[in-house]
């Protein structure tokens, strides 16, 4: 097979894997729209429009600003996924689920006080930060995947720029803020439960991912004692 070739077959996968993730990202919107609008009850809940609203914009913004090859990496079927990181993402996947259909709930019962408007946008605000900040990881890392594995068939290396200067995991400390700001957002008490949970199993996530890249990536455990903060710069 000659170089033109592979270049063609590499070219291919990236537009096909691109295309599946684009795919992934519609269903995850349409589905996150019906939970809460039917948890609800109400197809004129604001703040639900508003998330959706942001969620869909935020994805365009992704969509341009993303390398081709990292949008690809998010959207291929994953073979070489660590097993503990199925059963995290698993059981993170039934919380964030939860923390949809408890906002929505909370709306259609009316559990939560009501909280002024001033309090919904800021937590819209600290959502869209998060987000800035998972994408200013996202563009430092071309390596940043939907699940934990050594990519050997991308030449997985160590990144250390941006924002993985000061600390390891700073996607995961943007996704805490923003999963943290949603029931802010949507103005539920209840809904910091499957919140806060979420933000502890994000933490779990990133002591066994340390200990992963340790052990099986190269250059990662000197990464690890040069930036010595795992997830707040300066305190852990």
């Amino acid at each position: 097979m000659t170089d033109q070739e592979k270049q063609d077959i590499n070219s291919l996968d990236i537009r096909k894997n691109m295309i599946r993730r684009i795919l992934q990202v519609i269903f995850t919107v349409i589905i996150t729209a019906v939970i809460l609008f039917v948890s609800s009850g109400k197809i004129d809940w604001i703040y639900a429009w508003i998330y959706t609203i942001a969620y869909v914009l935020i994805s365009i913004t992704g969509a341009f600003i993303l390398k081709p090859e990292l949008i690809a990496e998010r959207g291929r079927k994953k073979e070489n996924t660590e097993k503990w990181d199925k059963i995290i993402s698993l059981v993170m996947l039934i919380f964030w689920s939860a923390l949809y259909i408890i906002c929505g709930l909370d709306i259609r019962f009316g559990w939560s006080a009501e909280t002024s408007l001033w309090i919904h946008l800021a937590g819209l605000v600290v959502f869209v930060l998060g987000t800035v900040v998972v994408f200013w990881a996202m563009v430092s890392n071309t390596w940043f995947s939907t699940t934990v594995r050594i990519q050997y068939d991308r030449n997985h290396s160590v990144s250390d720029s941006g924002p993985y200067r000061y600390i390891r995991h700073p996607g995961y400390l943007a996704m805490i803020t923003y999963t943290l700001a949603m029931p802010v957002i949507f103005g539920s008490l209840w809904a910091f439960i499957p919140a806060a949970i979420m933000a502890i199993l994000f933490i779990i996530r990133t002591h066994f991912e340390d200990s992963t890249l340790k052990t099986k990536l190269a250059g990662y455990k000197e990464y690890a004692e040069r930036v010595k903060f795992r997830l707040i710069p300066f305190v852990w």
